[in-house]
């Protein structure tokens, strides 16, 4: 992890000569905002005296009240190596801050710090680890998205039936450049579905990379004449886009609190507790790691995705949460749900809180299930107490408004925003008349 001081910015800032500096933060959904200012103002941006209208941003302030502070993380200064390089651009990720000096409570990267402190507090250090995958399909002469393609690649083809190989490789020495450790990168299952995997990382700085990680592909796909989308679905009939996330917990001598090589499966104590707590809340968590209508179009059967809740300490797909083996040992808890729309700070901070209760109340998990999920009959799965995830968006926001542990990790201003544009979202969508229904139906009826 880097450690900056004031005076390694000014530094840097001097000697690669940085001529502009974008001040970044995440909005409620999980997009990221800036502000530029030039390096004449980095003393201010230093001084954490820069200024922004929260109330333009959907869930922040209203306009009584409109002033917010961005206070820089000097950790995050990075110089975005597809910009010039006479008069280059920089970037820090901020926290937001009140007139007063206090964190704003609609801050994501604030609440997933307040949870990580929590497991500090418990002895715990938290590191995660994503898998991102996304689409890369052509543009339209005029520069707009679309979501045709042309290839018809499939997992781990290379060119030219990988059409999107050299953006790819691009994009991977871009991240690296700004400090990635890549560990792996391929095209994924559908045609134009591609999967860059990063080293884990603690909590905050993984998902400062994920928001990095997704800026970087866009910018750099629209270099070669593509768009990168995270959608999670944006065709049907092929698997959708998912963002697994491994999650570990450390304690205060590096030893990883999920391992325990005398057990079986070797899954600890505190492991089982972890997993029963992400299953316990699992269904509000939903709303959370998909949030979007479309997110659910992704999480049915019969394309990859996990659909019921249950758990294994096998290598078994089907399964939604899994163990992950190292050299025998446990390494991590995998939750293969989530979906790269979300906003990667509060699915982080969900993920936590909910594994950190379970560890708390020293919660047990049902019976693992190491067979194939989705070849049984659901009577058999019945039989063995296997639920299924939300079916939809407004299932998932139902299931938050009950859960009064993610309420009080998301905070009552966080909460009650989230959840009036979401249920707002859901409406919008069920007024509108799809090609589907017409295609099915104005003839018919």
């Amino acid at each position: 992890m880097k450690h900056y001081t004031r005076q390694d910015i000014i530094r840097m800032v001097e000697e690669e000569d940085v001529e502009f500096i974008r001040l970044q933060f995440t909005d409620m959904f999980g997009n990221f905002k800036n502000m530029a200012v030039t390096t004449s103002q980095l003393e201010k941006v230093l001084d954490n005296q820069c200024v922004f209208n929260g109330s333009a941003i959907e869930g922040f302030l209203s306009m009584q009240e409109p002033d917010m502070y961005l206070h820089p993380d000097l950790n995050t200064f990075a110089i975005f190596p597809w910009r010039p390089q006479q008069g280059k651009v920089a970037r820090f990720i901020c926290d937001v801050y009140r007139p007063d000096g206090t964190p704003f409570a609609g801050d994501s990267r604030y609440l997933l710090k307040k949870v990580v402190q929590q497991a500090k507090e418990m002895g715990y250090l938290f590191k995660a680890g994503p898998e991102c995958e996304f689409f890369l399909f052509d543009l339209t002469q005029d520069g707009g998205a679309t979501t045709e393609t042309k290839e018809k690649g499939s997992f781990f083809d290379i060119g030219p039936v990988d059409s999107g190989e050299n953006a790819r490789r691009e994009m991977v020495m871009t991240l690296e450049e700004m400090g990635f450790e890549i560990e792996a990168s391929y095209h994924a299952n559908a045609p134009a579905q591609h999967e860059i995997d990063f080293k884990y990382d603690d909590g905050v700085l993984t998902a400062d990379n994920l928001m990095t990680f997704r800026m970087a592909v866009r910018t750099i796909a629209r270099r070669h004449g593509l768009h990168a989308t995270f959608m999670p679905k944006p065709k049907s009939g092929v698997d959708g886009s998912g963002m697994h996330l491994n999650l570990s917990l450390y304690n205060a001598n590096g030893a990883n609190i999920f391992s325990d090589e005398t057990a079986q499966d070797g899954l600890s104590e505190e492991g089982r507790y972890f997993i029963a707590g992400l299953l316990k809340h699992i269904n509000a968590i939903t709303a959370i790691t998909n949030p979007l209508v479309n997110s659910y179009k992704r999480l049915v059967p019969g394309y990859g995705a996990p659909v019921y809740v249950a758990w294994s300490a096998a290598a078994n797909r089907t399964a939604l949460v899994r163990t992950g083996l190292k050299n025998g040992k446990v390494n991590r808890i995998e939750l293969r749900s989530p979906d790269p729309s979300a906003n990667p700070y509060l699915a982080l901070a969900v993920c936590l809180a909910a594994g950190l209760d379970g560890i708390r109340n020293k919660m047990l998990p049902p019976a693992k299930v190491d067979g194939n999920i989705y070849a049984m009959s659901e009577e058999e799965r019945k039989a063995l107490g296997i639920c299924s995830l939300p079916e939809y968006l407004a299932h998932a926001l139902d299931a938050l408004e009950e859960d009064e542990l993610l309420k009080s990790v998301l905070g009552e201003h966080f909460y009650q925003n989230y959840l009036t544009a979401k249920r707002a979202e859901w409406k919008e969508y069920r007024t509108k008349v799809s090609e589907w229904e017409v295609s099915q139906y104005l003839d018919r009826f």
